[in-house]
């Protein structure tokens, strides 16, 4: 490692740029509506594995670009004992498919068909292999999941909310977060 590296690795919060402020805190003035969202969260997520369920989250929010989801459900996945470096090659898996198992990889599909609408449908072919993996009450709920959190992060993104503030198991608690 490089003087240059080392000296980036262990640099202190006061030498990294300053944190944004958010735009708007939205689950404080519309709190009906976060908790209308924290319910939808809830009953999409009855019956579906966590683990599966974190990394749907965390790869739609890397492609969201949603910072603050990205730092929750990668904390969350990890406390739920999912390994940094399964974490880390969600950005890539197609390429790290040996990584996951083929159930996974059919989530990770469907997940991405369903964040990424630009073709203005989900393919046939990936919406089969997740119905492959998954029995047809178990494909409805994780569509639901990946469209909740598609939502989670329009919130997210829309309003600039920061990162680095969560701690696991935090989340869609009674109070609003800011």
């Amino acid at each position: 490692m490089s003087n240059q590296t080392a000296a980036s690795a262990t640099a202190s919060a006061t030498d990294r740029a300053p944190e944004h402020t958010p735009r708007l805190a939205w689950a404080e003035l519309v709190p009906d509506v976060y908790q209308a969202m924290v319910r939808l969260d809830s009953a999409a997520r009855k019956g579906l594995d966590g683990t599966l369920l974190e990394l749907v989250k965390v790869r739609a929010s890397q492609i969201n670009r949603c910072a603050l989801c990205v730092d929750m459900h990668s904390k969350d996945a990890l406390a739920a004992g999912e390994s940094v470096e399964r974490i880390v090659q969600l950005s890539a898996w197609e390429e790290s498919a040996h990584f996951y198992t083929e159930r996974e990889l059919a989530a990770l599909a469907l997940t991405e068909a369903v964040t990424v609408l630009t073709d203005g449908f989900v393919p046939d072919a990936v919406y089969a292999r997740a119905a492959e993996h998954f029995e047809e009450a178990e494909l409805a709920r994780l569509v639901a999941a990946i469209t909740v959190i598609n939502a989670w992060n329009r919130f997210g993104v829309t309003c600039r909310l920061v990162p680095g503030h969560y701690r696991p198991g935090q989340h869609h608690t009674a109070e609003p977060v800011a």
